[in-house]
């Protein structure tokens, strides 16, 4: 169907338009009928203009505005007018100004929508409308503008960031999503492949060995904007496929990836939210955040601290943490301020730390005027105990209330960081208008795999150790590694790399990897390195999540064009699906599950 090209987008109507003929082309937002009088939102992506039809103007076109409805596409021609003083709307830029239009053409009719997208824009809120129904749709919930500007952002920080390192001197090199399955992270997407039968591709994780390769290839400054894909279980800041900004550099140390990280995110602060960024961040080496905060990604829009009062409760008559005490457990507390619990609340706490976060227990003390305590276990507590607590947290008072969990050490603190959390969000401490951004380093080179019973990677097993690694016990050697936090949220992480093959070689043995497994896996990497590898090192932040946090969003999927559901299902696409038996013969797979 022919029609008019636009003169001008909706929302970019201004003076310069006024008593001219003016094409606008858009969906039709929200119509009111004034006894022959119909008033129109026209809606495209740059906003609205209000659109007017009226017999004495154009009777033809008058007619034809009756059978307009929500969602109609038109193409309208007419004078851009300025509104009487009284009609103007503040809350949009085209607001003083409205198309008489004498011609209409309907483009496309729209039925009944699902749910309508007027009504969500004017609550502001979707709590009404059910998610699955809106992913269904996503191409109607796409149309709101609340969608339309997070996608943009998001356009406009990813061409922010293109243009940031090209003036840093870095190359964009796509790498392959199509890869070779390797021990570590989530599990692997597999692809057959129909040229080598029995055979798989895994979809790439990350660029993270390619990444290094590059390095080998001598083009020094890599970045990437890097679709990934992990088959794991999905969350409110996690999907199978995301994006992440990936970044690698030959012969630099940590300080040269926090400057040239610290100068991005100072930029994109500037521009997009109209702050300025406190240069150098803050760090904090994981073991500070861990002991504080009871997390490594800890959320410091609120001060709530984890306190050690296992010293209390070394002689205590309380048996079962005596227990935990003596096995080298600790006792941790959250020092709740000025704030009165009822018996209900607190037992609330209770069910959350066990239902919720798998607690074994929870105590509370709270203390009477006298400093006399109130609690289940009192009894046990000798008489000056407030003062004895005070000695550890000096500002204690009477009014406060302490929260206490007692476990092994990571275990408790654990549980201790994620009641932190809970309580700040109970009694809405966090301060949302806030940024908190900051470093966190020298994280442990290995974490005991309980299952598997040996040593993995923390990062991955191509991470460099701290110069003094091989003089520390293996649970307490550091690696070369960071991670950048804003609002408890990891937005990513990297490390200095290993470029050396003796070095190599020594991390392989102390993850269990024998010569032949590494070789197997690895050996491409492991021969780049006797080829003249510079040291590198490098990092990669995830995009959806940057996202999010920068449009306010409470999920990821709220900020990525076509999501996947939390079951990993793609309800407007309806997959994953079903294949013909002739597509599977063809890759030489026989399906054992009955349909």
């Amino acid at each position: 169907m022919l029609f008019k090209r636009r003169t001008v987008y909706c929302g970019e109507v201004t003076e310069a338009y006024l008593n001219k003929e003016v094409t606008l082309c858009g969906w039709v937002h929200r119509r009111r009928d004034h006894g022959g009088v119909i008033f129109i939102d026209l809606r495209d992506r740059s906003g609205f203009c209000q659109i007017v039809f009226n017999h004495e103007w154009n009777q033809n076109a008058a007619d034809a505005a009756h059978v307009l409805r929500s969602e109609f596409v038109v193409s309208v021609t007419g004078t851009l007018v300025n509104r009487d003083t009284n009609a103007i709307n503040p809350k949009i830029p085209t607001g003083m100004f409205e198309l008489h239009v004498t011609e209409l053409l309907i483009l496309n009719s729209a039925k009944s929508l699902p749910f309508q997208l007027d009504e969500i824009e004017a609550s502001k809120t979707t709590s009404g409308i059910d998610e699955e129904l809106r992913l269904k749709y996503r191409y109607l919930d796409l149309r709101r503008e609340k969608m339309q500007v997070a996608l943009k952002m998001r356009h406009d920080v990813i061409f922010t960031m293109r243009e940031y390192f090209n003036a840093q001197g870095f190359y964009e090199i796509e790498t392959p999503f199509l890869t070779k399955s390797t021990p570590g992270g989530a599990r692997d997407f597999l692809v057959p492949s129909r040229l080598n039968p029995g055979t798989f591709y895994a979809l790439a994780q990350s660029p993270q060995l390619y990444k290094q390769l590059l390095m080998a290839s001598g083009f020094e400054k890599y970045f990437q904007v890097a679709r990934c894909f992990r088959d794991e279980n999905l969350r409110a800041d996690r999907q199978l496929e995301f994006t992440q900004l990936d970044i690698e550099m030959s012969f630099i140390d940590e300080s040269d990836i926090y400057n040239l990280c610290e100068g991005l995110f100072k930029t994109i602060w500037k521009k997009f939210l109209g702050q300025e960024l406190s240069l150098p961040l803050k760090r904090f080496t994981y073991d500070e955040a861990f002991a504080r905060f009871g997390s490594d990604k800890p959320d410091m829009r609120f001060a709530l601290e984890i306190k050690d009062l296992t010293p209390l409760f070394a002689t205590t008559d309380l048996k079962f943490l005596k227990a935990i005490v003596d096995k080298g457990g600790k006792v941790g507390a959250l020092c709740i301020k000025d704030k009165e619990f009822t018996r209900t609340e607190l037992e609330q706490l209770v069910n959350y730390a066990i239902k919720g976060i798998g607690a074994k227990g929870m105590l509370y003390i709270r203390f009477n005027e006298d400093k006399t305590s109130d609690s289940p276990v009192a009894k046990f507590l000798a008489p000056n105990f407030f003062d004895t607590v005070k000695e550890l947290i000096p500002d204690l008072t009477t009014k406060d209330t302490l929260l206490l969990i007692s476990a092994p050490y990571e275990e408790a603190w654990d549980q201790l960081g994620k009641l932190r959390l809970e309580v700040g969000k109970q009694l809405k401490l966090i301060n949302e208008n806030e940024d908190s951004l900051f470093w966190v380093t020298d994280f442990p080179l290995f974490e005991w795999n309980s299952t598997t019973k040996h040593w993995d990677a923390k990062h991955h097993p191509f991470t460099s150790p701290q110069a003094d690694w091989e003089s520390q016990e293996t649970g307490k050697m550091k690696a070369r590694c960071y991670d950048l936090v804003l609002n408890g949220v990891e937005l990513g992480g990297g490390s200095i790399r290993i470029h050396d093959t003796k070095l190599q070689a020594k991390i392989f043995d102390f993850m269990g990897i024998s010569k032949e497994a590494a070789q197997a896996k690895f050996g491409f990497l492991l021969e780049a390195l006797e080829f003249g590898f510079p040291p590198h090192g490098g990092v990669a932040f995830g995009l959806d999540r940057l996202i999010m946090l920068l449009t306010k969003m409470n999920s990821i999927r709220e900020v990525i064009a076509f999501p996947k559901t939390q079951t990993g299902s793609c309800l407007m696409m309806e997959n994953p699906s079903e294949v013909e038996e002739a597509q599977l013969k063809e890759l030489f797979i026989k399906r054992t599950i009955e349909k």
